[in-house]
């Protein structure tokens, strides 16, 4: 049987988190993962919440431990949690603060108040990693598919140690400096789970235990995190920490997911930040698969052992950390047998009066346009309102009119393609790892076609 080390640190002062105490090392880590094992309630399954991320990797690697899932869908919503409850009714909410959540809770904090032996004395010179089977189901992720139900996708243990080692390998986390990592996604989304979690416990590196959210917070958490480190973000995030005007402490290495980054911002952030920024390719089917500087490069390189192939007119994933070819929701163009070009997501190509453009096009000719701060397209279902389907299209562009702003939209994109309505707002509802779901973008156009008709 094929098994994998909890973690890589080699020592037991090695430091695994930081936070705004005293550091906290990998022999306190162990003793807090133990502690927490054998107090879980007797559910195989986790839905494990806890915002501080230290506190999540310690819940996870219990669960791992103890023999337990995590279970990780996309959003919390009463609809999501009643559906991942109808997949595992066993289900218990590890929580470290009172969460308004329909299942049973247990408390992080609750079941650590006694001091762990790492807590009380001092720490041994070697250290008892536990080995966990390569087999084992770590997590189990979600994605809401067409329609609106959960589908399940299955992490084993060995499939993800396979991938963030070869993620810190390309990124160089594996030469012997032990980087802080600062992260500004969630650890319970994809990219923050392999990127911000996973990959510090297989790499040497230390988690900040905080999610550093607005432009200050991020300055004064990289602030404290000792270099090397690495800043850990989204296209969103990190144009609004450029944009701030705030002196920055210079990262060493920024790592960037949910979207692809425009090329503009790419080389503003490295000129900015004085750090090569890098952008990782994947999804929750499949994890991370991909990666590219992109001030270097328009095209992505595989990890190791990924292989892709286009068959039944899609794309599709195999070898590497995956256990069976998955198939790709994005038009990809490949390249050679190493790399590939991103045209964006199968389902957002669309096609009015026989021209054909994608939402990811569109959204980066809006975001291009001097003066706009943020801005997305949609385009409603088809029979949606009017008989002939038109797009939306919602932008933050302070000073700007809505007439000035499609003047400059009709030098860069078709006539076909010029929203009606372009709707100015002061902000737009991005989720925490800077997404903006269909859903929200739905109920921003139904807001606005009512006030429209109460206008008239």
């Amino acid at each position: 049987m094929t098994t994998f080390p909890l973690i890589t640190h080699a020592h037991a002062e090695d430091v695994i988190a930081f936070g705004p105490d005293q550091p906290i090392t990998a022999a306190h880590f162990l003793a807090d993962v133990r502690q927490l094992a054998a107090a879980l309630p007797a559910g195989k399954h986790v839905l494990n919440v806890c915002s501080d991320r230290y506190r999540f990797a310690v819940g996870l690697a219990a669960a791992l431990l103890a023999d337990k899932t995590s279970l990780l869908p996309p959003t919390l919503t009463q609809e999501m949690v009643r559906q991942v409850k109808d997949f595992a009714p066993d289900v218990f909410c590890l929580t470290d603060q009172p969460q308004a959540i329909a299942l049973p809770q247990f408390s992080w904090v609750d079941a650590l108040t006694t001091p762990s032996p790492a807590r009380a004395g001092k720490p041994t010179e070697n250290l008892d990693i536990p080995e966990i089977p390569g087999s084992r189901t770590a997590a189990i992720v979600f994605t809401s598919g067409s329609t609106g139900a959960p589908v399940a996708h299955r992490k084993s243990w060995g499939g993800l140690v396979h991938s963030v080692r070869a993620e810190a390998g390309r990124l160089g986390l594996l030469d012997g400096q032990r980087h802080s990592i600062v992260a500004t996604v969630p650890p319970q989304h994809m990219f923050g789970f392999e990127s911000s979690v996973l990959i510090a416990l297989q790499s040497g590196a230390a988690m900040c235990m905080a999610h550093p959210f607005y432009p200050a917070d991020i300055c004064s958490t990289l602030a404290a995190a000792l270099r090397p480190r690495m800043l850990v973000t989204t296209p969103v995030h990190l144009k609004v920490l450029l944009a701030s005007g705030l002196d920055i402490p210079l990262p060493d290495l920024v790592l960037s997911a949910t979207a692809p980054l425009l090329p503009q911002l790419a080389m503003a952030a490295e000129a900015r930040l004085q750090a090569p920024v890098f952008e990782i390719y994947g999804s929750t089917e499949t994890g991370q698969i991909a990666y590219r500087r992109t001030t270097q490069a328009t095209e992505w390189t595989l990890f190791p052992e990924i292989m892709l192939s286009a068959t039944q007119g899609r794309v599709w994933a195999s070898g590497g950390h995956l256990e069976q070819a998955t198939p790709l929701g994005d038009e990809l163009e490949l390249l050679d047998g190493e790399h590939f070009l991103l045209h964006g997501r199968t389902a957002d190509l669309i096609n009015i009066a026989g021209k054909r453009s994608s939402l990811g096009y569109l959204n980066h000719q809006l975001n291009a346009v001097p003066g706009v701060v943020d801005g997305a397209f949609f385009m409603p279902d088809e029979g949606d309102g009017d008989k002939v389907t038109r797009l939306t299209a919602f932008a933050v562009a302070p000073g700007m009119t809505a007439s000035t702003l499609l003047a400059a939209l009709r030098e860069r994109i078709d006539a076909v393609f010029i929203p009606r309505p372009l709707v100015l707002l002061e902000s737009l509802p991005r989720n925490s790892t800077g997404k903006l779901p269909r859903e929200t973008l739905e109920a921003l156009a139904r807001e606005h076609r009512k006030k429209a008709a109460h206008a008239k």
